[in-house]
């Protein structure tokens, strides 16, 4: 039944493109066997009509102009018969063009990041086939699943009938992004962005994986995209809102919340197991050098707030990752307490949520000292008048306030230096935005751009100062130096047009 069920071609897949690729794939197939029919069957004829035990004399002609003609000509034509579709369904795969939706797509060890432009929705997707069914080192694992290492928690959801345009670079190695139903695959490069894009027709679930030999957790980086109808796109939008609101509110209340040494325990074992354990180990005992044990580690049993920053923030040149954006507050809390009291390490620690807000954002409780410096005293000001949009603004005034938006809102695209992640997010550094006309700089901000959807609308995000500021110091950071100062009656007028 095995061998009834297999298959020896390539799949057609369910996109315009894989079918164009797979009809290049069987024309050159089609062309190579028709060729090397002909080429052994010309020499398998000669080998047998033409043997000397048949008393066949050879030829004695060297050159002939007729055979070189032909012999150039032909492969020439053929080549021209694959070149020219081939040309065709490469330059179509290349074009991202008039993309309905932008995903950013980011590798991280070992767990792909999906971004929804326009959306504010993002999350991480991770392996879902247990543990038990592929780590079997007592030799009793679990029956293994339908999708075998080939499922997740939460799927790359996108609609039918939409083009989708995906930007897809890595955290830290170098992964790769494949999902041959599409016939997408495409580098994830640590610092640059790659494209990629798709249009499926048929809703369904498709699955890949990376294909980029990435680390030690390389075999369990699956891809499952779940195609829906355009409705149940939308309906599947709204959840992710509500739900994004719910766990708002959760964790605001965890904040409030004071959970026992035991239940710290339980949440944090569940968590240990899904997100530490690939690289730390079950046992705490790590893989050294590169994943050093927990088990009577300086950090499970040194300084808590050590502990909270190393695991919400990761450092910086090893294969320790940030799960700050992963995790909420409580994950993180739950986690730390256990990794504090397992194994041994029993240091009775119970780290709450708040814990880990005042460890990583200064202290929920006790009051801000008042910084009372004259540039302290000029950004409290500007906060304080923000939306004053009569308000003229001195230049060291909108460069502090543009700086501190610029890194909040453009650098993670933009890059801090300015220099950005081309092809998708050009670099400000005297580019044709930062040295041309004003009105256009600030209308790009405000409304996004309609020929790169990487490029969102600001306008709804930041105030009008906000947006002002930020202009003024991308018109004059990194040595562009234009002199510009944009004020939020500018951005107004602007926005009003």
């Amino acid at each position: 039944m095995a061998w009834a069920e297999s298959k020896l071609n390539l799949t057609k897949g369910v996109t315009e493109i894989s079918n164009d690729v797979y009809g290049m794939h069987m024309l050159a197939l089609y062309i190579c066997t028709a060729i090397g029919i002909v080429v052994f069957g010309a020499m398998i004829w000669s080998m047998i009509f033409h043997r000397k035990s048949r008393g066949v004399t050879p030829a004695t002609f060297h050159e002939s102009t007729k055979v070189e003609i032909l012999w150039t000509v032909i492969p020439i034509v053929i080549l021209i018969a694959m070149a020219w579709p081939a040309t065709n369904t490469l330059i179509a795969m290349e074009n991202n063009d008039n993309s309905d939706i932008t995903i950013q797509v980011t590798g991280s060890q070992w767990k792909w990041h999906y971004k929804y432009f326009d959306q504010d929705i993002e999350f991480y997707s991770v392996l879902a086939t247990p543990r038990t069914q592929f780590d079997n080192r007592e030799g009793n694992a679990e029956n293994k699943g339908q999708h075998y290492l080939l499922e997740v928690d939460k799927p790359l959801v996108i609609p039918t009938n939409k083009k989708v345009r995906f930007l897809i670079t890595s955290d830290d190695v170098i992964h790769s992004w494949w999902v041959p139903a599409f016939a997408v695959k495409q580098d994830a490069n640590p610092g640059f962005i790659n494209e990629a894009w798709t249009n499926v027709s048929e809703p369904g679930i498709y699955r890949g994986q990376c294909a980029e030999l990435c680390g030690k957790d390389h075999g369990y980086m699956p891809i499952v995209v779940e195609v829906k109808s355009e409705q149940d796109y939308a309906a599947w939008l709204d959840e992710q809102h509500r739900i994004k609101e719910e766990a708002a509110a959760a964790e605001a209340a965890s904040l409030n919340a004071s959970l026992s040494l035991d239940e710290l325990m339980k949440e944090g074992e569940k968590t240990y197991l899904a997100h530490c354990a690939a690289c730390h180990q079950p046992g705490g005992t790590g893989l050294p050098p590169a994943f050093p044990a927990l088990k009577g580690s300086k950090i499970a049993l040194g300084e808590v707030n050590a502990h909270i920053d190393i695991v919400f923030n990761g450092k910086a040149g090893t294969g320790m990752q940030g799960y700050g954006k992963q995790l909420s507050l409580k994950e993180i809390a739950a986690v730390v307490t256990y990794e504090r009291n397992a194994w041994g390490n029993n240091t009775g620690d119970a780290v709450q949520a708040a814990d880990v807000q005042t460890a990583t954002s200064g202290s929920a409780s006790a009051p801000a000292v008042m910084d009372t410096s004259a540039e302290q005293t000029n950004n409290t000001q500007l906060e304080a008048q923000e939306e004053d949009l009569s308000k003229t603004y001195t230049l060291d005034e909108l460069m502090t306030k543009g700086e501190q938006v610029y890194t909040r809102a453009c650098a993670a695209c933009h890059q801090p230096t300015g220099a950005g992640l081309a092809p998708a997010f050009p670099s400000l550094i005297g580019s044709p935005i930062i040295t041309g006309d004003v009105a256009a700089h600030i209308d790009i901000v405000v409304n996004g751009s309609k020929k790169n959807p990487a490029m969102a609308a600001f306008g709804t995000q930041l105030s009008k100062t906000d947006i002002a500021a930020v202009i003024t110091y991308e018109r004059n950071a990194w040595g562009n130096n234009s002199g510009d100062l944009v004020q939020p009656a500018d951005v107004d007028a602007a926005s009003a047009k």
